[in-house]
C-alpha cells in the first residue's frame, strides 16, 4: 500500500492558525499566510485572532524566537460575532459575498441574518454593507486569542471555507462553460449569415473576429487558472453556410 504523503511545512503551519480567514495578516486567507510563512516571506506575528498564543505555537514549530504581535495587522481582542439589524437590511447580498465561511444566509432583496454558530468574527462583512446595519458584538468576555476560540471551531471554519472555495470555483467554471457555449453558437450563427454586398461581408467578418477574440480570451483565462496551455479553438469552419 502507498504511504500517505507527509504534511508539508505549510500544512503544519496552517494547522496552527485559527482559520478565521479574516485577512488581517495581509493575505487572502489562512492558507496563503501559511504558505508565506513557510517560504520565509511573512513573519509569525501577523495573526491577531491567534494572538500571543498563536505566535508561541508557530515559534515552537519553526524553532523561532517568540515576538510580539505586529500592531500593523491589528491587536489581540475578545472574539466577536457579527449581527445584522434586520430592520435596516436592504438585501443587497454584499455581506453574503464577503463572508469567507458562508455564515450569512439570505437572498437578493430579502432579509439577511448571521448564523452565529458559524461566524468566525472576521468582520469582513461590515465594510461592504451600504447601510451600516452590521455590528460586531464581543462574546468571549475577557478571553482573547486561542482562549476565545477552540481547535474544533477552527477545524469547522476551515472545512466551511474550503467548501465555499470549491463551490465558487465550480460556479465560475460552470458560468465560463455557459458563456463558451453561447459564443460557439453565436459564431455558428454569424458564419451562416448570407451576405450580398462587400459591406455586408466586411461586417460579417468583423463580427466573427470579435467573437473569435472573445473566445480566445476565455480559453486563455481558463488555461491560466488551470496552469495549462489553452485548448484548441472550437472548429466552426465546417458549419454549412446558407445559400444566397
Amino acid at each position: 500500500m502507498p504511504h500517505p504523503v507527509p504534511p508539508s511545512l505549510a500544512d503544519q503551519i496552517e494547522d496552527l492558525l485559527p482559520q478565521t480567514q479574516c485577512t488581517k495578516c495581509g493575505y487572502s486567507g489562512c492558507r496563503p499566510y501559511a504558505d508565506a510563512i513557510a517560504e520565509g516571506s511573512a513573519e509569525i506575528n501577523q495573526c491577531p485572532p491567534g494572538g500571543a498564543q498563536g505566535v508561541v505555537r508557530l515559534a515552537s514549530l519553526l524553532g523561532k524566537k517568540v515576538i510580539p504581535l505586529n500592531p500593523v495587522h491589528g491587536y489581540e481582542r475578545p472574539r466577536s460575532l457579527a449581527y445584522i439589524d434586520e430592520s435596516l437590511c436592504i438585501g443587497c447580498t454584499l455581506c453574503i459575498q464577503a463572508c469567507p465561511v458562508d455564515a450569512i444566509v439570505g437572498a437578493a432583496k430579502q432579509m439577511h441574518t448571521v448564523v452565529s454558530a458559524l461566524c468566525t468574527g472576521c468582520d469582513l462583512c461590515v465594510a461592504p454593507c451600504p447601510v451600516d446595519c452590521i455590528v460586531m458584538y464581543p462574546v468571549s468576555g475577557e478571553a482573547t486569542g486561542w482562549d476565545a476560540w477552540s481547535q474544533a471551531e477552527a477545524d469547522d471554519a476551515r472545512a466551511r471555507h474550503d467548501l465555499r472555495t470549491q463551490r465558487l470555483r465550480r460556479e465560475v467554471a460552470e458560468n465560463d462553460a455557459r458563456l463558451a457555449a453561447k459564443a460557439v453558437a453565436k459564431m455558428q450563427e454569424v458564419t451562416q449569415e448570407v451576405t450580398v454586398t462587400p459591406e455586408e461581408t466586411a461586417e460579417k467578418e468583423r463580427k466573427r473576429a470579435i467573437i473569435a477574440a472573445a473566445m480566445e480570451r476565455a480559453r486563455a483565462k481558463a488555461a491560466a487558472a488551470a496552469g495549462t496551455n489553452p485548448p484548441p479553438a472550437p472548429d466552426v469552419s465546417t458549419v454549412p453556410k446558407k445559400d444566397a
